[in-house]
């Protein structure tokens, strides 16, 4: 019998990827985010590594960021290269947060060597522009002993892992999303950051397939209980229809809808109330497009600007006059999207 793992690998295989140069990093941008109460620059780089082990063996069901990795394994010097190509975006910026991924983990050494990892790592200690460094990674990587090299080389710089949860579900994890982890594993991590006093960070997911807006809407709500007093910001993922991904598959027959604006708003507003200290954020990439989280075509581009903006000044204030008349329609889509198993009623 085929697994859910079988059929992402069987898409994963039919795609194409592209060959790139290895010493330029995947993208690199610059932003704005939340941090120690106000509003900060920063610079995210997403290096072109070997890849995520799990994505290439299968991997979670929404992900097409395994796309993104090198033919062949970049060495030390392509690596230093992406990082030195990826900081030029920053020259004009006094000081930044800089945040680092690598579509897969930046502590699984067959990704980036440890070698690598200090390197780098050194860099980032030398650069007094940089105010924090948060690195992505699955849990399975993190340990007491990596966290203290980690925070050895930065010294006084603050240092954040950031963990793609997705939910405190095992069982969404395993049959919506393929994640490859458990929630024990999870709180593992956690509790190795917390003897290191390094901080977390958990992405969520708000809407894999099979689930309804409905039940997607409580899962993200459960989980911000289950997590608030493990994490110091959770970070919600709207998903989003990424190519050569199961959810692309399902979203081609009319099988997966992306979750509603309207969704996000209203968790951000009870997250928030429930957890006044806890920082609660979401970019809705994509918001607006067919392929991405949406409403209506009149509203989409303005709930997504007040989502940001939330995320930014974590005041749930900037939602007060937030309305449209798609509202009512989300609402019936809440009573009735149940009944007919995941299929958008109507788009």
């Amino acid at each position: 019998m085929s697994t859910l793992n079988d059929l992402i690998l069987d898409i994963r295989e039919r795609q194409r990827i592209k060959p790139s140069p290895k010493n330029e990093p995947a993208a690199t941008w610059t932003g704005r985010d939340h941090h120690e109460g106000r509003i900060s620059d920063s610079l995210t780089i997403i290096f072109r590594t070997a890849g995520c082990w799990w994505g290439k063996i299968g991997g979670c069901s929404m992900c097409g960021f395994v796309y993104d990795r090198a033919n062949t394994p970049p060495s030390i010097s392509d690596l230093e290269a992406q990082y030195e190509k990826a900081l030029s975006r920053a020259d004009r910026l006094d000081s930044f947060m800089l945040k680092i991924f690598t579509s897969g983990s930046f502590m699984d050494e067959k990704e980036i060597s440890e070698e690598a990892r200090k390197r780098l790592l050194r860099k980032m200690a030398e650069d007094n522009r940089i105010s924090k460094v948060i690195v992505e990674t699955r849990p399975e990587f993190v340990t007491e002993d990596v966290l203290k090299k980690c925070t050895e080389i930065l010294g006084e710089k603050p240092f954040e892992i950031a963990m793609g949860l997705e939910t405190s579900s095992d069982n969404i994890r395993a049959r919506s999303i393929n994640k490859g982890f458990t929630f024990a594993s999870f709180e593992k991590a956690v509790l190795a950051a917390k003897e290191a006093k390094v901080t977390v960070k958990a992405y969520l997911l708000l809407k894999p397939p099979f689930l309804s807006e409905r039940e997607a809407m409580e899962d993200i709500i459960k989980t911000i209980d289950d997590i608030a007093d493990r994490v110091q910001t959770v970070s919600i993922n709207l998903c989003n229809v990424q190519r050569g991904t199961l959810v692309e598959h399902l979203w081609e027959r009319n099988q997966y809808r992306p979750p509603w604006l309207w969704s996000i708003v209203e968790i951000l507003k009870k997250g928030k109330e429930k957890y006044p200290e806890l920082v609660i954020t979401s970019d809705p990439v994509g918001a607006g497009s067919k392929r991405g989280p949406h409403n209506c075509s009149k509203c989409s581009r303005e709930i997504a600007d007040l989502i940001r903006n939330f995320s930014l000044t974590q005041d749930t204030g900037v939602f007060d006059k937030a309305d449209c008349e798609c509202k009512g329609l989300w609402k019936t889509v809440l009573e009735l999207d149940d009944r007919s198993f995941g299929s958008p009623i109507i788009d």
